[in-house]
């Protein structure tokens, strides 16, 4: 895979590394283009969850990372509206503003974003964003390719199962995320992207 940008953006000190144009992204970015918008959530739930885990050992005294995710799955279930999912996010987002570890700071940030892509698709990619900064940060931008590559094949493989079990999943949803008929956002990006 080729992580060219990624570097360039490191040695520039970016706090992000990853972005759309990132070529190693685009198999998984077009994948990401073909779902349904449940799809997307439960998919990126489910590393927002692992990510969890992580922090909650380094952070044992810590709930608003799984409260963020909490909230966010529950407005996903249309139990709850998006003000107090919102309000959970944002307090998962000030956590990186109250710690000093950069690696960190990059998984709260990629678990506001995973969480934020019950209101849109594009927050999902956000996550893999700072999920692979936090990746580069912890193995040092020499050693981190492997890591990189394995970690990109496990996102592509898990949407590829969330793809196929989504209708085996009966919820309960929110109804906005029932309609299936609005286009993947992650797509109209794409489609305006490719349009210029």
């Amino acid at each position: 895979m080729n992580f060219d940008d990624a570097k360039a953006k490191y040695r520039r000190k970016n706090k992000i590394l990853f972005s759309r144009e990132s070529l190693c992204l685009q198999e998984l970015i077009a994948l990401i283009c073909k779902q349904e918008h449940r799809t997307i959530v439960m998919w990126i739930l489910q590393w927002a969850n692992q990510t969890a885990d992580i922090l909650n050992k380094r952070y044992p005294d810590e709930e608003r990372f799984n409260n963020a995710i909490v909230q966010s799955t529950r407005w996903a279930m249309g139990k709850i509206k998006m003000p107090i999912a919102k309000k959970a996010i944002l307090d998962c987002h000030k956590v990186a503003k109250e710690i000093d570890d950069p690696i960190d700071i990059a998984l709260c940030h990629a678990i506001g974003q995973a969480c934020s892509s019950v209101h849109v698709e594009t927050h999902a990619i956000g996550f893999v964003f700072y999920d692979l900064t936090a990746l580069v940060l912890e193995l040092g931008i020499d050693n981190f390719e492997a890591a990189a590559s394995n970690k990109i094949e496990q996102y592509i493989n898990t949407l590829k199962l969330w793809e196929s079990e989504i209708d085996n999943y009966s919820g309960p949803w929110a109804s906005f995320l029932l309609n299936d008929n609005k286009i993947n956002k992650e797509l109209f990006i794409a489609n305006k992207k490719a349009d210029k």
